[in-house]
């Protein structure tokens, strides 16, 4: 589209794509080293924080290296952890193993309770104080190269498109914005990422990125229920010894609790729901009472990155480089990312400003990833990096256990193992089984007072489409879903989808079956392009401000 259409173009000196954690640290570090740097971040949502979800306990590391004075200027980190609790969970009981001697690593201690959508908020604030250059509801849709090959910067703004995803009289074709280097913090699964990795081959010599689907609920709970500093962790019921995950909870703030569920995307059983299990984990005895009397204020789904060490991408590319999540720079043991995402982005930004002060532009930031190989992220996801594999290939029991075991000696010896690096093999989509060799999963219908329905959740996610563009959510071929996946798979789609968006609909005969997709109920979690056994699905950036906006997650 870029070359057929004229626009205008702004230039910059750096153009950051996305206001998560990572992009505005890389923001506020080039303004640090250098007031008059140019520096533009471009964040898809209708504000700063309006896509951002997350648990989250936060480890202060990487906000103390950007900012020593935090404490003073008033970063939200809401709650000191006070009780880290760890518990497995059976149908009717729990086995409660805080007592076990856990890693310093593994506890929240030092750790703080917060809204992370809060924090970038803050953070953004911050950022334009110190002159950058911040546009909420301008989705970066599409990436411009130079004459070499380069990436020279970003489209962006691009509104009203027709059905057809041709312009209409009313459409805003969007306008570029040029920079000497281009950093990608998008998150999880970006759109431009993805196509990132794949012109400049940055996963060669990797393995497979892995991926959970975390969902996430914030409730207001009485006094009674209330115990502000804490967080649990379960493993367990409701999902079996094959399939990996758990739960989390925090208290924090306004008496809320943060209560959430990941189940890691290479299951096999086609018939699972993540949100029904997750609906269904909350009527268990353990955790009922900290609900008990409470409300449900916001809800909301993002993948989260689980690959690790193994799987973190070449970082530079020709004209610019990826950040935190965009990267995969999750500590799967720990539950944290944040920390990490705001030190690459630290690290991002001293290689881009040492390359323009030197003259340089459009190249690859080497000294980027040289400072990564080097830094406390890459030493910190290298000690813990056989976890993820030996919990996919050992099941929950004995997997975690030993896993942790063998993280822990690895912290201890520098990052050496006595299993070396072991490997994920498959994607999470080459996992999905065939639904003949699994059994139909009955869920219980939801009690509206503790669990509940997919659209009464997307609900609380204040999500918003225009219905008049066209869908975001792209088929490569659109017999696919009833030709291939419903016979072979069941169509998982309407199942690992947290918000509805994929349905199957028959006639009044129950036959003929048709695909529809209810783009409009997107929450941007990009399990779809994910975990598709016949990885049909491609998420696309919809029209800027569109989507969920989260208060307070």
């Amino acid at each position: 589209m870029s070359e057929a259409i004229q626009r205008e173009a702004m230039e910059y000196d750096v153009v950051i794509v996305g206001a998560g954690p990572s992009g505005l640290a890389a923001a506020i570090r080039l303004k640090q080293l250098s007031a008059d740097l140019t520096v533009a971040v471009l964040e898809k949502g209708s504000e700063v924080g309006a896509h951002i979800l997350s648990g989250a306990v936060i480890d202060p590391k990487g906000i103390s290296e950007l900012l020593p004075n935090w404490k003073e200027l008033g970063v939200p980190l809401e709650t000191a952890v006070t009780e880290d609790r760890f518990l497995m969970l059976g149908p009717q009981g729990d086995l409660n193993i805080s007592w076990l001697p856990f890693p310093k690593w593994m506890l929240n201690h030092g750790n703080y309770i917060a809204s992370l959508g809060n924090v970038c908020r803050w953070l953004a604030t911050h950022a334009e104080g110190l002159g950058v250059e911040i546009y909420p509801g301008m989705a970066a849709s599409e990436l411009v190269y130079d004459e070499s090959g380069a990436v020279k910067g970003v489209v962006a703004g691009v509104a009203g498109l027709e059905k057809d995803g041709t312009l209409g009289p009313n459409s805003e074709p969007g306008m570029e914005l040029h920079g000497k280097y281009v950093l990608i913090g998008e998150g999880v699964r970006g759109s431009l990422a993805k196509q990132l990795l794949a012109k400049f081959d940055l996963q060669k010599g990797k393995e497979p990125q892995k991926f959970g689907i975390g969902i996430k609920e914030l409730w207001q709970v009485p006094d009674a229920a209330f115990k502000p500093g804490l967080t649990q962790h379960t493993f367990g019921w409701p999902l079996d010894n094959k399939t990996g995950g758990g739960s989390f909870m925090y208290h924090f703030g306004d008496n809320y609790v943060a209560i959430g569920f990941v189940v890691h995307l290479n299951y096999a059983n086609p018939w699972i729901s993540p949100f029904d299990e997750f609906q269904r984990f909350k009527t268990h005895p353990s955790i009922k009472p900290f609900l008990e009397g409470g409300k449900r204020i916001a809800y909301g789904a993002r993948a989260i990155t689980e690959g690790g060490y193994q799987s973190v991408p070449k970082l530079a590319f020709p004209g610019g480089a990826l950040l935190g999540c965009s990267a995969g720079m999750v500590n799967v043991p720990r539950i944290k990312g944040s920390h990490n995402a705001v030190k690459s982005g630290i690290m991002a930004a001293e290689a881009a400003f040492e390359a323009i002060q030197a003259g340089r532009g459009g190249d690859e930031l080497s000294a980027y990833q040289d400072a990564y190989d080097h830094s406390w992220v890459a030493k910190e996801l290298k000690a813990v990096r056989n976890f993820k594999p030996m919990w996919s290939k050992l099941g929950t029991i004995p997997g975690v256990p030993l896993g942790g075991a063998d993280a822990m000696i690895a912290n201890l010896l520098g990052g050496f193992s006595f299993l070396g690096t072991l490997k994920h093999g498959k994607t999470d989509a080459q996992s999905t089984g065939l639904a003949k060799d699994f059994k139909p999963i009955v869920y219980p219908k939801p009690d509206g007072v503790f669990s509940f329905d997919k659209l009464s959740s997307v609900f609380l996610s204040s999500t918003n489409h225009e219905e008049s563009q066209p869908a975001h959510l792209k088929l490569t071929d659109p017999t696919i879903p009833i030709g291939t996946n419903l016979p072979k798979y069941g169509e998982p789609a309407r199942l690992y989808c947290p918000a509805g968006v994929y349905e199957v609909l028959y006639d009044e005969a129950g036959q003929n079956p048709r695909f529809q997709i209810n783009f409009q109920n997107c929450v941007h979690c990009k399990t779809c392009d994910i975990k598709d056994p016949s990885q049909n699905i491609t998420w696309t950036t919809p029209q800027g401000g569109d989507g969920p906006n989260y208060p307070n997650m």
